[in-house]
């Protein structure tokens, strides 16, 4: 083969070998294009895959619309003089009523009122929002606009305290029957002598409600939680009682008694509320500033005092017996009355501050100035008239305190009882 021909054999090999590199090359781009625009369509389509998955998982997990009121409740600090008067929670929801005690408070020295939180009935005043206590359904919305009326209240300067009635509570018995005191005869629910049927004070579930329900309250405004009807009944067969939660401690430690069960209310009430800035008061019966025992329901003023920013004896001289200090109707001399019974209760509170046997913690919580006593402007044993009313605050002041509270369940008080601003 010539030169020439070889060189034509070489150039056609090459030009050979160059067209089938151009198709394989060709092929190879046509085929990662594919793959390119293949892989785009995956990735694409898992694309709107997960984001339409993202989307309704996002729509699924959307809260439903919070429908709950807001309101941020605001507080008054608590006068170094409270000069309170009471009412009722039907009076509190009544706009053409209350008005009168509006005025009262605005026109006089006093600066504190006190609001039924739960009375006796066992029904919770206004509208809770906290949905546990809500399905409880103790609720009767006597006080339709109460956080408004407490915050109109606020704006005047006026110091609010919700009364709260723990053991006597009929309504709570006939929801839990469970937990009442019951008759020892038969087992069934033991009632008083006024038909009132009651909550055996060792029902620990009873006092989570109560709790809660003074949380609630304080959240809605209520300055001071004052706690009543912590006591055992005393007024009905007492021979024919039972108290199945109560008991249960007395046979297990003969030494507990019922001024034990009572403390430890008073204790569970102090560390399950201490956290929520509220002030705590507590109202015993006013022949605790006298006795020593118990009374047979369970209040002990020394085992009462460590608990409470303030303990509120209701010391109505209507309550006494005859021959109480001498008197033969306690009722017709309220200034003796109460200035016996506060001199007692202070008294008591030095004895406290000073004994090596006092637990220091208690001796640095004690005071003097922890007394607030309940005084009365009703007419019982005695027609009551302004001079009486002046005489009860008189002898609180003579005995060194500052503060007090007026009650009648009628609230209808007496003209000139309380001073003009």
């Amino acid at each position: 083969m010539s030169k020439e021909q070889n060189t034509t054999s070489g150039k056609h090999t090459s030009f050979i070998h160059n067209r089938r590199f151009q198709a394989t090359f060709f092929l190879v781009f046509i085929v990662l294009i594919i793959l390119y625009f293949g892989i785009s369509q995956i990735f694409a389509s898992s694309y709107k895959i997960s984001n339409k998955i993202n989307s309704e998982n996002v729509e699924e997990s959307i809260p439903e619309e919070d429908t709950t009121p807001r309101f941020v409740a605001t507080h008054v600090k608590t006068p170094e003089s409270v000069r309170g008067i009471y009412m009722t929670s039907w009076v509190a929801g009544t706009p053409s009523i209350r008005e009168k005690i509006i005025k009262l408070i605005d026109s006089t020295e006093a600066n504190a009122v006190i609001i039924d939180i739960k009375d006796d009935t066992g029904r919770v005043s206004f509208d809770v929002w906290d949905k546990e206590l809500d399905e409880i359904g103790s609720e009767e919305i006597r006080i339709a606009d109460l956080r408004e009326l407490i915050s109109g209240f606020h704006e005047m300067g006026v110091y609010v305290i919700g009364r709260i009635s723990s053991f006597q509570d009929p309504y709570m018995v006939k929801l839990h029957p469970e937990w009442a005191v019951k008759r020892s005869s038969d087992g069934g629910v033991w009632k008083d002598r006024k038909g009132i049927s009651w909550i055996d004070a060792g029902a620990k579930e009873n006092w989570d409600y109560l709790v809660a329900l003074g949380k609630e309250a304080y959240s809605a405004g209520f300055d001071e939680l004052n706690y009543d009807y912590i006591r055992f009944p005393s007024d009905g067969n007492m021979k024919d009682i039972y108290y199945p939660f109560s008991e249960k401690n007395i046979i297990a430690d003969p030494e507990w008694g019922k001024a034990k069960t009572i403390e430890s209310y008073f204790a569970y009430l102090h560390d399950n509320l201490k956290d929520t800035g509220a002030v705590m008061s507590v109202d015993l019966f006013g022949m605790t500033t006298t006795n020593f025992d118990d009374l047979n329901i369970g209040q002990v003023l020394e085992r009462t005092l460590p608990y409470f920013d303030y303990v509120a004896p209701m010391v109505y001289p209507s309550h006494y017996p005859k021959t109480f200090i001498g008197l033969a109707n306690p009722a017709a001399n309220p200034y003796e009355v109460i200035d016996y019974s506060l001199s007692r209760a202070l008294a008591r509170i030095d004895v406290m501050k000073a004994s090596t046997t006092t637990p220091q913690w208690i001796r640095d919580k004690v005071r003097r100035e922890q007394i607030r006593p309940w005084l009365q402007d009703f007419d019982l044993g005695a027609t009551y008239t302004a001079d009486m009313v002046r005489a009860q605050i008189q002898a609180t002041y003579d005995n060194g305190l500052t503060s007090w509270m007026l009650w009648d369940a009628a609230n209808t008080y007496t003209p000139g009882g309380l001073l003009p601003k």
